[in-house]
């Protein structure tokens, strides 16, 4: 089912292995129609069946990402890409070591560099790309997007933040038992991911209803940062019935 929701276009799909190969199939058409692509891509949970069909299509279709630039949401404070824990080893792990995609193309916030020149330098070569193209999505339990927690201005840049506790516990099963859970990240802003030219949002099960209804169903609001797609001319969200099951209500 495929309807627009306010300037969102909303498609809900019975599963979600139908979610991740609807994905996939638009990030692989986004870099069949320019294989220059500048993507913005996500970590955590959701992505990762998407990840795996698009290692897939690298391997049995030919699919390319070797002129492919790439720029994801987020990275922990004092994480370098030598840490397991650290999204740049997750995306080393789940698609950049199953595509051809050049290593100076992929890039990630530095975790380990000063947050300020970290974020300044981070923008200017989202800037000096051309700015990202097509910008995949998660939502939190909380509603937030990357990790602009609740009360995340809407014109926010590329900046350290302090993660919720909501959000720390979210993420601890990606830790070693015992481990120090990371308190701080750099993240995209909001108003870094709003200057992308379209907007991909996945949201999956049921823990996500609450979340996405508030994000499509009430006016924007920084108490739940997602609802600041809204604002923008072309999102799409794709998302499983479990994950819908609250809209319009």
């Amino acid at each position: 089912m495929s309807l627009v929701h306010h300037s969102v276009t909303l498609v809900v799909l019975q599963e979600p292995e139908i979610v991740a190969a609807e994905a996939a199939a638009r990030i692989a058409a986004e870099i069949r129609a320019q294989p220059d692509a500048v993507l913005g891509l996500a970590t955590g949970r959701t992505p990762l069946t998407v990840y795996a069909r698009l290692g897939a299509m690298h391997r049995e279709t030919g699919l390319s990402f070797r002129q492919v630039t790439s720029f994801n949401l987020d990275e922990y404070r004092g994480l370098g890409p030598s840490d397991p824990t650290s999204f740049a080893a997750y995306m080393q792990r789940e698609l950049f070591g199953r595509v051809d995609i050049c290593a100076d193309r992929a890039h990630l916030p530095d975790g380990l560099m000063p947050p300020q020149q970290a974020a300044e330098r981070y923008e200017a070569m989202i800037r000096a790309a051309g700015g990202i193209g097509l910008q995949l999505l998660g939502i939190g339990n909380n509603g937030h997007i990357a990790f602009n927690e609740p009360g995340s201005d809407f014109a926010s840049r590329t900046r350290e933040v302090t993660l919720s506790e909501a959000t720390r516990n979210a993420n601890a099963p990606d830790f070693p038992p015992g481990a120090l859970l990371p308190e701080t990240a750099l993240t995209m802003g909001i108003g870094t991911i709003l200057e992308a030219r379209e907007l991909l949002l996945l949201a999956i099960g049921a823990r996500k209803a609450d979340a996405l209804a508030n994000a499509l169903d009430k006016p924007p609001s920084p108490d739940c940062p997602a609802s600041a797609l809204q604002l923008h001319p072309r999102v799409t969200v794709l998302c499983d019935r479990a994950a819908a099951r609250r809209l319009g209500a």
